[in-house]
């Protein structure tokens, strides 16, 4: 299954929870059951019901969780604070 093509098939709460969940390799297999209802594709998933996206689907969820502004553009750089500075 490609995500990006059928994106625009997926309920809102659906695209939502992918948005939210961007760094997301397997998708969890109530997700899987819901995306195959929602676009009437067969079973996609695993042993375990899971669907595992493509490099594609996930650069494409999070260029669009980019648009939505739920993740940050860059993590600001992490300080280092000892204890001993003046």
């Amino acid at each position: 299954m490609n995500i990006k093509e059928q994106w625009n098939q997926l309920d809102p709460a659906t695209q939502q929870w992918l948005i939210d969940n961007p760094g997301c390799l397997n998708l969890p297999r109530t997700i899987t059951a819901i995306i195959n209802t929602e676009t009437g594709e067969g079973d996609d998933g695993d042993q375990h019901g899971e669907m595992a996206l493509s490099s594609e689907d996930r650069q494409f969820i999070q260029a669009k969780a980019m648009e939505g502004g739920s993740v940050p553009a860059a993590a600001p750089p992490y300080r280092f604070f000892d204890a001993t500075q003046p």
